[in-house]
């Protein structure tokens, strides 16, 4: 136990009905202890004059964080808006002038700043006015220093004898204010200062003496520096002595409207190869040989006076004399137009997918079909081919022949970097195959043939099988692998199994193995989907225009879906489309083509979300998001509900939550306005308010409970296991396909119409 009289420790002493806490010092001159404290002076009674009132800034308890100012208000600051007024004397221009400022207040340790917004051509030093620290109160106060609660919008502060007020603040602030219970009024502009006016007035009324016009190419220039336009272009010079056709690349440089020429020369052409063909420059449309110097200048004069010695030039507004030189821009070019290049006709035949994307956002342009310009003279390449050595892959064996230093192969860096892994994308396609042989023990054997888009390699892998007498594991290491019934030691490239080969029907000879693919996991499914344009297959129109083709010539097929729906529900399941689509057309399309349109024409499920799930993710988003600021969506609500009856319709609720930034996506945003509107189209934005405050009035997340919610919950789960090939197609998905639907996109009629839900119908056959 510690004695209370001991120095630095604090102790209670009841005076009256007040209690106070007493802190014990010693005195190093007499060694006596002397009681000092907040609320006491010496022994123990307040002396007369004493200000008990805090030095610092002091909040309201229980509304602050418990942790110190110097860590709860790190790297927040009060900003406000000031000025003051400056008088000047000894000048019949101006009496006073009106600075601009901002002042800075810093909760952590109660320090000032004030900073003078800069202007041009004022006169006197701006910037920094005060530098940051702990400024005192005007005296008599001059012992205490500004907190907090001197500053808000109205209020006029003395910082060392100089007058400023502050006339507004920034939303930090004023959120920051009335968190304390501070009135935080609304902001005004500050005074005009006259002599500002004056002058502006006065140099509006100027003109220069010298001839002055403003050409603005900087705003070009930065909107479009590095933005160049390229196009593909042929002369055609046959008609002329040893004329022949000659192909160039056309730069346009959108900074500064001018154009580059190169030419593209083929091998042994017996011509020189110069670095551009036409330097960067504008390009006239019409050309009529060099003009004299100063005939083509970009501005004109005039002499006022004419004598040698009083000359006056001013500028010539109507350009008199002046020629108008049109030179080519970004108009003029297209995919067929003949450019002039000085009396050369050129074609431009191509361009390059940024020009596409730039004349279809600018000009709307959407047909660019190149033209195929065929020259006469065409140059055959001597090319001489040499056997594969053996060592090492064909590729570098044919690169060796090319240079006397050989050189690594190139591989192709833009297929690797859009199909490498990227996450939980590990974009590998894996289909569970099988071998053909007439050995039973062979046929029985289940392999998984991973596809890598990156690369183009194939790994393949057995899974292990109890009492199989054959040990699993690595089949075939990943590798690139030939098509079958090349030679050993080709001339040239060997090809190789792409994408393509691979598909649900497949059959593919690997290393001598005829594989069988009978199935494939569904990331495979909806990764082949997705990159429709590389995989035909999975590409829904090209299979829908086989189909037509098909059953508008074999009309009598058609009746077979009808025949397999005696009910007329417009659907059955996915095995009996399956073998049904396979009976029809199993000769045209492959089984891969079958699944894809199965899976097309799947019914889709929505699963109705309660309004409690919303509102918890929700109020997840806006958790991650530090979003607290309500108060204006409040104010921006009550400001729209012109009967005060607190309702209003959804798509006012929907650009009010809009206009103050709330960061909600959009889907969700949707989902819960939709949840949230009554029968007559309105909401009651109290309701709103309260499921967005998630500070007070937080909604958990729901869990699943049963089975048939944590299905839901999994399969959204992205995977790409391939233990999730134990189970076949058919096994994996129970589905109903809705075979109506793909017939009208098909455009066939149905002999016995069903309704719209395919549930019913209004035909008599059906009623009986």
């Amino acid at each position: 136990m510690a004695l209370p009289f001991l120095p630095g420790n604090t102790f209670e002493r009841k005076i009256g009905k007040d209690k106070f806490h007493l802190t014990h010092q010693f005195d190093k001159y007499n060694g006596v202890g002397m009681l000092t404290g907040n609320k006491l002076g010496v022994g123990g009674v307040p002396l007369a004059g004493e200000d008990l009132r805090p030095k610092n800034s002091v909040y309201p308890r229980g509304e602050g964080p418990d942790r110190p100012a110097w860590l709860a208000f790190d790297k927040q600051v009060l900003c406000f808006d000031a000025y003051f007024q400056e008088s000047i004397t000894e000048r019949p221009e101006e009496q006073y002038r009106i600075r601009k400022c901002r002042v800075y207040f810093y909760p952590e340790d109660d320090t000032v700043q004030v900073v003078e917004q800069r202007q041009n051509n004022v006169g006197f030093p701006q910037g920094t006015i005060l530098k940051r620290h702990r400024v005192p109160l005007p005296a008599p106060n001059d012992d205490r220093f500004y907190t907090y609660d001197q500053f808000n919008v109205g209020a006029e502060v003395s910082l060392y004898g100089r007058v400023y007020k502050l006339i507004d603040c920034d939303p930090f602030t004023r959120n920051f204010l009335t968190k304390l219970g501070v009135r935080v009024p609304p902001g005004f502009s500050a005074p005009e200062d006259p002599f500002l006016k004056h002058r502006q007035v006065a140099e509006g009324t100027q003109n220069p003496l010298r001839p002055y016009e403003r050409i603005d190419t900087l705003k070009q220039f930065i909107n479009h520096d590095t933005h160049v336009l390229r196009f593909w272009g042929v002369w055609d010079d046959t008609e002329s002595l040893y004329g022949d056709a000659r192909n160039f690349v056309i730069h346009y440089f959108l900074a500064d409207d001018t154009m580059e020429i190169r030419e593209v020369l083929p091998p042994n052409s017996g011509r020189d190869a110069p670095p551009t063909y036409l330097a960067r420059n504008k390009l006239p449309k019409d050309f009529n040989g060099l003009r004299l110097p100063g005939e083509n200048a970009q501005r004109t004069v005039l002499n006022v006076f004419g004598q040698l010695n009083k000359q006056r030039w001013i500028l010539d507004n109507l350009k008199t004399g002046a020629t108008d030189q049109k030179y080519y821009t970004d108009q003029d070019l297209a995919i067929g137009q003949l450019i002039n290049v000085y009396g050369r006709k050129v074609l431009l035949t191509d361009c390059d997918e940024f020009t596409k994307n730039y004349y279809r956002t600018k000009y709307g342009v959407q047909d660019f079909t190149p033209i195929n310009y065929k020259k006469d003279n065409d140059y055959n390449l001597l090319r001489q081919s040499y056997p594969y050595t053996g060592f090492g892959s064909e590729e570098d064996s044919l690169n060796s022949t090319k240079k006397l230093l050989p050189e690594p192969v190139k591989k192709d860096f833009n297929k690797f970097m859009g199909f490498d892994r990227q996450g939980l994308e590990s974009n590998v396609l894996r289909f569970m195959a099988k071998i053909i042989t007439k050995d039973p023990i062979q046929a029985e054997r289940h392999f998984i043939i991973s596809y890598f888009l990156a690369d183009d390699t194939i790994n393949i892998h057995e899974p292990p099988t109890r009492n199989s007498g054959i040990d699993g594991g690595k089949f075939l290491e990943r590798q690139k692998v030939k098509r079958p019934n090349q030679p050993r030691y080709p001339l040239e490239i060997s090809e190789y199994f792409n994408g393509t080969d691979f598909y649900v029907g497949a059959r593919v000879i690997i290393n001598g193995f005829d594989f069988y693919i009978y199935d494939a996991d569904e990331y495979a499914f909806k990764l082949m989907e997705k990159e429709s344009y590389l995989f035909p297959v999975s590409n829904q129109r090209l299979i829908l225009e086989k189909l037509r083709q098909f059953l508008t010539n074999n009309s009598d097929s058609v009746e077979q879906f009808e025949k397999h729906d005696p009910q007329h529900k417009g659907y059955f399941g996915y095995e009996t489309f399956y073998y049904l689509m396979k009976n029809l057309v199993g000769h045209i399309l492959v089984d891969h083509e079958i699944i894809t349109l199965a899976r097309y024409y799947a019914q889709k499920n929505f699963k109705e979300h309660d309004i409690y799930s919303v509102v918890a993710i929700a109020q997840e988003h806006l958790r991650k998001h530090n979003y607290e600021h309500l108060l204006p969506l409040k104010e921006n609500l009550i400001k729209r509900d012109r009967n005060r009856n607190g309702r209003l319709p959804a798509e006012e609720v929907r650009i009010a939550i809009r206009s103050v930034h709330v960061p909600l996506p959009d889907y969700l945003l949707n989902t819960l306005i939709n949840r949230m509107t009554q029968e007559d189209g309105c909401i009651e934005y109290n309701d709103v308010l309260s499921a967005l405050n998630w500070r007070e009035l937080p909604v958990s997340k729901p869990t699943p409970t049963s089975e048939h919610e944590q299905d839901d919950f999994t399969s959204t789960r992205h995977t790409d296991d391939p233990t999730m090939l134990d189970k076949t197609t058919h096994e994996r998905k129970k589905f109903n396909v809705e075979y109506t639907t793909m017939l009208q996109d098909l455009g066939l009629n149905m002999s016995h119409p069903l309704s719209t839900l395919g549930t019913s119908s209004n035909c008599d056959e059906c009623k009986k």
